[in-house]
């Protein structure tokens, strides 16, 4: 596979379930670290970008030789889409970058705060998005026993209770292996080519997932196989997976 791909890696400074997550130690390394390393250990990968508005990032960034984009608070803040601080981070290197980003660039945005993912994700994901000619490729795992079949409607007042879809409570299944699949985003990686990124695409009806394109594809993740920090148990799970070296395949 060859390198053609430009890694977004974003990671505001604001968090409330873990304060300075992206940043916070993570099996002896800031949490970023993992996520930078990985894209650039990528064989998919030509350069990686670091997108923050955060100083320690930026900073970690450097010292790992990734290119640093510091974001304007506008799109660090609560309510900033990822896909427009994904495009700030492209506009701003690709004038420096001794090759050319065209419409068909694979761009792979990454979150700083996922410091395990396996190993060839990344690459994946790309091979998938260039072997097919979709638009965008992301990660999910199969969900387990979280399945929207499984799921209800409960009033918090009286307690009563109704089926999220349907009228038979849990979908009329009694055992979790009889569920259909399902799957859900695992926050694992996005591919996306830079014309979806930039919107270009043609005929998608605008929303907050328009920039995936018309031709979206997906990639399954093993179980467990992805540690999102959100709070305190996530960053527990993810050092005991580092440390124990088997779901971050680095070697």
């Amino acid at each position: 596979m060859s390198s053609s791909a430009l890694a977004i890696v974003l990671g505001r400074a604001g968090s409330k379930g873990v304060p300075g997550k992206n940043v916070r130690p993570i099996a002896g390394r800031p949490c970023a670290a993992w996520t930078i390393e990985m894209a650039q250990r990528a064989e998919a990968v030509r350069a990686v970008v670091v997108s923050s508005d955060a100083p320690e990032l930026l900073d970690l960034a450097r010292s790992m030789d990734a290119m640093a984009v510091d974001r304007p608070a506008h799109l660090a803040g609560d309510t900033a889409t990822v896909d427009a601080a994904a495009r700030h981070a492209v506009q701003s290197v690709s004038a420096g970058l001794p090759w050319s980003v065209d419409p068909l660039t694979p761009i792979v945005i990454l979150y700083a705060n996922v410091p395990v993912r396996p190993g060839d994700l990344i690459d994946r994901a790309v091979a998938r998005l260039q072997e097919s000619g979709c638009d965008s490729v992301q990660s999910y795992e199969r969900v387990g026993k979280h399945h929207p079949l499984w799921m209800v409607r409960l009033d918090g007042q009286s307690g009563s209770l109704t089926p999220w879809q349907g009228t038979q409570l849990n979908g009329g299944i009694y055992r979790r292996q009889d569920l259909p699949p399902a799957y859900l985003p695992d926050g694992g990686v996005i591919a996306l080519t830079r014309r979806a990124l930039m919107l270009e695409v043609d005929g998608v009806e605008p929303g907050p997932h328009a920039f995936f394109g018309s031709d979206l594809r997906g990639i399954i993740s093993p179980p467990g196989s992805v540690v999102d920090i959100d709070d305190e148990v996530d960053v527990l799970r993810a050092e005991a997976m580092l440390l124990r070296g088997g779901a971050h395949a680095h070697r």
